[in-house]
């Protein structure tokens, strides 16, 4: 079985018939949202690009007799506004399920907003024992398991979201996470709830042949950084195995097909296989969880986009984690050896050494992609490198630290000693200066 037909098998054993994927996956659409009630609110950011999966889906709705409004999606990072603002046409139009059509932004605010309109101050507040004002915004929403301890004392469920994935990207219609931005601190913060997974699902890879190009190679980057980040943290754990074998297998999907795209942005086969990969990136981040440089990626919102963030960090960090990983970097080292990125012989390399060779092939696959390597060539500046020591020390965001490898401890000074090393090393992009864990 080749890499393709694996990868759908892989899918189709994980999500059954609540997702479908590939040639004409479109067409089933009004069937499904009409599942869920006969009216639906379509949020889209009407992109011409996607205006062509738009008709497909409202001819599919009108052939099952669900009546439609439309609503503006949320630009990239998902900024608080745009959240409040669907939240709110949410409310006020009362569908029976929300349609989001876009990519990870707009899916992920549609999600926030389907748990955000349907519960009120009054039952947040008293669900989790806040002052009315607070219990009104997103903000008691972030973290771990917190719509579902609302769902379960309430007794009612999210408005269904019905996510039609437009960009091999963040895989963000299969999943149990929500990014929100507030832009005025620069800061994201993130929704991690089973509650918010999408009720179906749809992703058609051809309306990936016009995506742009940005987005291209962000949500390629972002689908190698959920593979790599889970795989890293997995020692020990009882999904090993099954990471074994998924993560290898997206990982070839897209860095054997990542650079073709962007030289053949029609290349249908390259496209399928991105598409592939990245939604096999969000089945490893069901099974694990991101830790380091996705932490990092949500400080950076105003100068990276998030895929970038990832790529940029994620060979640093491999570093800092070499004397966990050993096992993980055998098994990934081959498919960077294959695609031409790897000069040493893996097979020949351990420790330190094995992480430094993989890292530097993750910086050349970087490069090939015209992608930023270190954090001076971005624009990182020191209030950025505050911005993610703070982060890194958010309640809110512990889950990051503790999905790593070697989890790091703020009350230990972990976070100022291994996490600024890091930082600073991927400032200079020099690899040799990262201070690795010793436990």
């Amino acid at each position: 079985m080749d890499d393709l037909a694996e990868a759908q098998r892989l899918l189709r054993e994980w999500k059954g018939n609540s997702y479908r994927f590939g040639n004409h996956a479109l067409d089933t659409i009004g069937e499904a949202t009409r599942a869920f009630g006969g009216a639906t609110l379509i949020v889209t950011n009407g992109s011409p690009w996607i205006q062509k999966a738009l008709k497909a889906v409202e001819a599919s709705l009108r052939e099952s007799q669900v009546s439609y409004s439309l609503a503006l999606g949320a630009r990239p990072n998902a900024p608080l506004e745009d959240l409040y603002r669907i939240a709110l046409q949410v409310a006020v139009y009362r569908p029976s399920s929300v349609l989001a059509l876009g990519s990870g932004s707009t899916i992920d605010a549609c999600k926030a907003a389907s748990a955000l309109a349907t519960y009120t101050p009054k039952e947040v507040a008293e669900v989790l024992g806040l002052g009315w004002a607070e219990a009104g915004k997103i903000d008691p929403y972030f973290g771990t398991g917190v719509v579902t301890k609302i769902r379960d004392a309430t007794g009612k469920d999210p408005v269904p979201v019905v996510a039609v994935q437009t960009g091999a990207s963040s895989a963000a219609h299969l999943t149990k996470y929500s990014n929100i931005t507030d832009p005025m601190r620069g800061q994201k913060k993130l929704i991690v709830d089973e509650a918010i997974v999408p009720k179906a699902a749809f992703f058609d890879y051809k309306v990936t042949l016009s995506s742009p190009e940005d987005l291209t190679l962000d949500g390629g980057l972002d689908g190698i950084a959920h593979c790599w980040e889970v795989f890293m943290g997995a020692s020990g754990k009882d999904y090993y195995g099954k990471l074994e074998h998924l993560v290898p297998l997206s990982l070839r999907l897209i860095v054997n097909n990542l650079p073709l795209a962007k030289k053949e942005p029609r290349n249908l086969r390259a496209r399928t296989a991105l598409g592939l990969g990245t939604d096999l990136g969000g089945y490893a981040i069901m099974i694990g969880g991101t830790n380091g440089p996705h932490l990092g990626s949500f400080s950076l919102v105003d100068v990276l986009t998030h895929g970038r963030a990832c790529a940029l960090l994620l060979p640093y960090y491999t570093v800092l984690f070499s004397p966990a990983i050993q096992d993980q970097l055998r098994t990934i080292a081959p498919i960077y050896r294959e695609a031409g990125l790897l000069e040493e012989d893996p097979a020949q390399l351990e420790g330190r050494g094995l992480a430094e060779a993989v890292a530097t092939a993750m910086l050349q696959f970087n490069r090939t992609l015209s992608v930023s390597t270190n954090l001076r060539e971005a624009g990182v500046t020191e209030e950025h490198f505050k911005r993610m020591i703070t982060a890194a020390k958010d309640p809110q965001l512990r889950m990051k630290l503790l999905n790593m490898p070697m989890p790091l401890d703020p009350e230990r000074g972990d976070v100022d000693t291994y996490m600024r090393g890091v930082l600073e090393a991927a400032f200079t992009g020099d690899l040799n200066s990262v201070l690795v864990i010793k436990r």
